[in-house]
């Protein structure tokens, strides 16, 4: 994209696109709250914030392209775990994957006006795990979930990665799936880190490749979790580009 193109595309994404966004989503939210007390949260849990996150990328010129979605099965319970790249992370998984699931987010986002209280009424789980009471209530609140047949979708970095490359697991994604014996699928998400990443809300319009990767099966005693979080992290690292495999440089300097 030339620097005119550019130029052209960021007086439109402020002017025109920002607006129709907040819009959008709170009424996104609103729509959420108010259907999902009326009939519940499994069609009106999802189905708002799909189109929603549809729209979204349609409306910022991202194209999301989907690979191996053969590898899942609509009715079958999966935790998916993803990598974090970008904000367009959230608009890829909710408005691509078509599956029904609920996500595994930061408890602080409870917070966010609107947003937050939509998402406690789609019945998303909040992680608290500042405590070992929060780590229990998390694992309460996600057994509710999955008793439904749900699935959930999880970032086990935690945060968005610094320069597109993988900042380090943690264990609370495989710690779950290994408590309720589901398949676990590695998701990777390549292009959201270009799109916009943590450091600017800038975007940049491209294509945004979603990898499915083939579910790995809990065996008759369950998950070791130090294993799965190596074959999650070495399957999505091997469909990223040679320049985002890795450790992120941003988390080495922090852990220097």
């Amino acid at each position: 994209m030339n620097k005119t193109v550019l130029f052209l595309f960021r007086i439109y994404q402020w002017v025109i696109a920002a607006p129709i966004f907040i819009v959008a989503t709170f009424l996104t939210a609103l729509i959420t709250m108010i259907t999902t007390a009326i009939s519940g949260t499994h069609f009106w849990g999802y189905y708002p914030a799909h189109l929603w996150s549809r729209f979204c990328c349609a409306l910022m010129f991202v194209r999301v392209k989907v690979v191996g979605r053969e590898n899942i099965d609509t009715k079958q319970s999966y935790i998916f775990v993803a990598n974090h790249q970008g904000a367009f992370d959230i608009w890829s998984v909710y408005g691509y994957l078509n599956h029904n699931f609920k996500w595994l987010m930061k408890k602080s986002l409870e917070n966010i006006f609107m947003v937050g209280y939509a998402c406690h009424r789609a019945g998303h789980v909040f992680v608290d795990d500042s405590t070992i009471a929060g780590i229990k209530d998390t694992i309460s609140n996600a057994e509710h979930t999955l008793r439904d047949g749900m699935s959930l979708v999880i970032f086990p970095e935690g945060s968005r990665s610094w320069d597109g490359r993988m900042i380090p697991f943690k264990r609370g994604a495989f710690m779950l799936a290994s408590e309720f014996r589901l398949p676990v699928v590695p998701i990777t998400i390549d292009g959201s880190f270009k799109a916009m990443p943590r450091t600017t809300y800038n975007v940049t319009p491209c294509t945004i490749v979603l990898t499915i990767h083939k579910p790995i099966w809990p065996g008759e005693k369950g998950f070791n979790t130090k294993r799965l979080m190596a074959e999650c992290r070495n399957a999505i690292e091997s469909a990223l580009p040679d320049c985002d495999k890795g450790v992120s440089e941003g988390e080495e300097k922090n852990n220097a």
